[in-house]
């Protein structure tokens, strides 16, 4: 601002100085041009005075001796010169006419004004400048007796005291000028120099601190407004410095935290840009879209996202980034590199004043298993519809046709009807039980085991089904290992389990088959800290086709609705699975068709005694016979 001023005021008095100085120089120089005008008017006037009668007498050589002594009398005069009537030059002094006339020599005239002899009416004087200097040409009429004669020419020389008084002033007005100039530019020069350092000290600075190095200080001895500016950055320098050293280690710990929750939680986030470049993508959704080689950070999303997933979603994306839409929940069915189902949520993300959208959030979920359970669920209640239509009906046509026509019945058709509607109904509570069974197994609920002896278990069976396996002429038999340890189970289930095993042996073994139930210690877990009890039930009956083997422990799956020719809910078998799962082991089959079927299954046995006999430390199997959980067993 200083140097600016300066140069500014510097300008002004040196337009100012000049502009004086020139006007003083022209003023002289006027009045000299006025001073020479009048001298020379006033001398042509003398001069022509005195030729005039000598040129009216042609005494031309009285004329040239008159005006040799007055021009080398006169420094005034630069020359003089003299014409006719026409303009023709006769005589001049520096210079002449050629006393010899021939067809070479050059005439010389003087070019006046048309009519000049019958107008002139006194002197005329003109300025004009030669390579000698100025010069004030007096043209001055000769007149004698009234008669034009000629002209006489004469140049005058300016006055040299006033040529050289204006040229003084005028070159030192000059001097003063470039000096002026001169001091500015020099003064402007060294302010540049002193201030450029302290500036590209700032600039250094500045970048410095814009790239995060906050321990950038200037230390240069200026002071006014310089000083105060680097002062100023100092101080601002140390406030960020201050403040990084403050914040750092909570920014970090909150970027922790962030990039943490980002890769912890459960759903898949994308976020986008308005160009439809990712931003950002936590784990989930790599391992989703299989990202998890493919480096798509700045990379267009339309590009990396599967073809179905583009296709569902590029309209509502450029709907979003537009501002024209808030976003929206899509779902798509993924086929690579597993089938699954996605849900993907649109959110539009604003600037910080919420009036333009800055990008895209995209929430992906993985639903395939509500699917499935939803897809298990609809297919559930449509069998238990099914299943239980079938029945109802069946029961409320007998008691409609009993109720209408009752009287017309014999009684033994009553009967009949009675005893059909008793089964049926029958048939509905076992449904029923058994879907309340299967809820109860599939609600999560916490069973409680103990050591069960399988030996008393096997015998509540045999006793049940004794009769029923009777009737049918089939031989039911317990092939229990003598010794066998407990196992640890829960009683109730496992009496269930074999209740469903054992009433499905003998619903499909035909007259004089038989039904074994076993269970030993294969010689395989004898050694083993924590032997296995294996546990089968086998029969001789139809047995089981192999495409059917796979399915059939799946709800209201019955093999016998391929001949129609047997009773059963299809929950028996889907019961038994879901109780083995509960004590952490798994059903099996092995079966031929025509030959029977074995279904069997392994439980932990809970004996000291089995263990001592074979040498084996007993604090590893669990002694105590109170009621404990099975989590809780196999954590010890």
């Amino acid at each position: 601002m200083q140097t600016r001023l300066m140069v500014v005021a510097t300008l002004v008095v040196s337009l100012l100085m000049s502009g004086l100085t020139f006007w003083a120089v022209n003023t002289i120089q006027q009045d000299a041009r006025l001073n020479d005008t009048r001298y020379g008017r006033d001398l042509g006037l003398l001069l022509s005075a005195d030729v005039a009668p000598l040129v009216a007498k042609h005494d031309y050589a009285g004329l040239a001796e008159f005006s040799r002594r007055f021009y080398s009398r006169s420094s005034s005069v630069r020359y003089l010169l003299y014409a006719d009537e026409e303009g023709n030059i006769f005589y001049g002094i520096p210079y002449s006419e050629s006393q010899v006339d021939n067809a070479l020599t050059l005439r010389r005239r003087i070019q006046l004004p048309e009519n000049y002899a019958n107008t002139a009416e006194g002197p005329m004087v003109r300025q004009h400048s030669t390579p000698d200097g100025p010069v004030a040409d007096v043209f001055v009429p000769l007149i004698y007796e009234n008669k034009y004669l000629g002209v006489l020419a004469a140049g005058i020389n300016p006055n040299p005291a006033v040529v050289a008084s204006s040229g003084l002033t005028r070159d030192v007005a000059i001097a003063v000028f470039i000096s002026i100039w001169i001091m500015v530019i020099l003064g402007g020069v060294m302010n540049a120099i002193t201030i450029t350092k302290p500036i590209k000290e700032l600039v250094v600075g500045v970048k410095n601190i814009a790239s995060g190095n906050f321990k950038q200080r200037i230390d240069l001895p200026f002071g006014g407004e310089l000083g105060e500016l680097i002062s100023s950055f100092n101080e601002m320098a140390e406030r960020l410095a201050s403040y990084e050293e403050q914040n750092v280690e909570e920014l970090t710990a909150e970027k922790a935290k962030l990039d943490t929750l980002m890769s912890t939680i459960a759903d898949g986030a994308i976020l986008l840009d308005t160009d439809m470049r990712v931003i950002l993508v936590n784990p989930t959704a790599r391992h989703l879209f299989s990202w998890e080689n493919i480096d798509v950070v700045g990379e267009n999303a339309l590009h990396c996202l599967p073809a179905s997933v583009c296709t569902e979603l590029t309209r509502p994306l450029f709907l979003t980034a537009a501002g024209e839409s808030e976003g929206g929940e899509f779902r798509v069915t993924l086929e690579e590199p597993t089938s699954r189902t996605v849900r993907l949520l649109l959110t539009k993300v604003l600037d910080q004043n919420r009036e333009k959208p800055k990008g895209i959030a995209i929430t992906v979920q993985d639903i395939t298993r509500e699917v499935e359970l939803n897809e298990a669920k609809s297919q559930f209640i449509s069998n238990v519809s099914h299943e239980l239509r079938t029945p109802l009906f069946n029961i409320k046509s007998f008691i409609e046709t009993l109720h209408d026509y009752g009287e017309d019945l014999s009684e033994v058709q009553r009967l009949e009807f009675l005893d059909t509607a008793n089964r049926e109904t029958d048939r509905l509570t076992r449904l029923v039980n058994d879907v309340l069974d299967l809820s109860r197994l599939e609600s999560g609920k916490l069973y409680q085991f103990e050591p069960v002896d399988l030996h008393q278990t096997v015998e509540q069976i045999l006793r049940t089904y004794q009769l029923n396996a009777r009737d049918k002429g089939i031989e039911l038999v317990q092939e229990i290992q003598p010794n066998l340890p407990p196992v640890l189970g829960n009683y109730d289930l496992l009496l269930q389990v074999f209740a469903n095993l054992v009433g499905n042996a003998l619903k499909f073994t035909l007259n004089k088959g038989k039904v074994t139930i076993r269970a030993y210690l294969p010689e395989s877990e004898t050694d083993n800290l924590r032997p296995q009890v294996r546990i089968e039930v086998a029969d001789t009956g139809i047995g089981i086709a192999p495409e059917d083997q796979a399915a059939i422990f799946g709800r209201f799956v019955r093999v016998e609705n391929r001949v129609h020719t047997l009773e059963g809910t299809g929950l028996g078998l889907s019961i038994v699975s879901n109780i083995i799962e509960k004590h952490r082991s798994c059903i099996h089959v092995t079966s031929e068709v025509g030959a029977g079927t074995t279904f069997w299954f392994d439980l932990p046995a809970c004996c000291p005694e089995l263990a001592a006999s074979h040498g084996l430390p007993t604090e590893h199997i669990p002694l105590e016979a109170k009621l404990i959980s099975f989590d809780q067993h196999v954590a010890n």
